[in-house]
């Protein structure tokens, strides 16, 4: 099955490419075109990345690319609670896999707080993104659940999450794998990128679409708020 046989809205633009490493290439390559033009209008870019295993070879593709790292702002989706150098970190992996050679010189800006508890750590980085530059470009994934950042089916405060007219930046969320307790964008926050791109690998990644393109319940697969939305979407088999 290829991207090109979903029925996708007419808002979607599909990318589809030979392999991962095709994949991880182009999307820098874009990504990079982005904030490229982003700094020549405003003098500064910003760009939202998300975590795990897969944006591993997108990091460092994107680590190469030839642009103005010092007037980049970078952060995340969203991020486990957990500290930086734990294994599970996002800004751990980002820090790993990110700030080599000129991409060091970006400011980066991340949703992890120490605090009494994640209710409390929510809310430090809820006063933090309240900095954050307008987001440029916002790199996201999706799991087989249909989740997307730390938007997981399920979660006590997902509809507040979901909710695009949300005053919040940042909620806690509570995810079904180890480690539970997250801290996550809210929606309102992550549609006001300029530029959002849905990173996806597989034919079981595609067969998630499948699903979500074909119902409206955002609760029970949130990627669903974003694929009415302008949205490009990159798939390697």
């Amino acid at each position: 099955m290829a991207i090109s046989e979903l029925n996708l809205p007419a808002a979607i633009k599909a990318h589809q490419l030979a392999d991962a490493k095709a994949l991880a290439t182009t999307l820098a390559e874009d990504v990079a075109d982005r904030l490229r033009a982003a700094i020549a209008v405003k003098g500064h870019a910003c760009v939202v990345l998300s975590g795990g295993r897969s944006p591993v070879p997108f990091l460092e593709q994107l680590a190469v690319q030839s642009l103005d790292w010092s007037k980049v702002t970078v952060s995340l989706a969203d991020e486990r609670w957990v500290p930086v150098e734990h294994a599970d970190s996002n800004a751990g992996l980002l820090a790993r896999h990110l700030p080599k050679g000129p991409a060091a010189k970006a400011r980066f800006v991340g949703l992890y707080q120490s605090a009494v508890n994640l209710e409390a750590a929510s809310e430090l980085a809820d006063q933090l993104m309240a900095e954050l530059p307008p987001i440029d470009v916002l790199v996201l994934g999706m799991g087989d659940d249909g989740h997307t950042a730390s938007l997981f089916p399920g979660s006590p405060l997902l509809r507040e999450g979901l909710n695009l007219s949300s005053p919040r930046r940042i909620l806690p969320m509570l995810a079904p794998s180890v480690p539970r307790q997250r801290l996550t964008m809210t929606r309102s926050l992550l549609a006001s990128a300029a530029f959002i791109a849905l990173s996806v690998q597989g034919e079981g990644k595609l067969a998630t679409l499948r699903a979500a393109l074909a119902g409206n319940d955002l609760s029970e697969m949130p990627i669903r708020a974003f694929l009415h939305d302008p949205l490009d979407i990159y798939w390697c088999p």
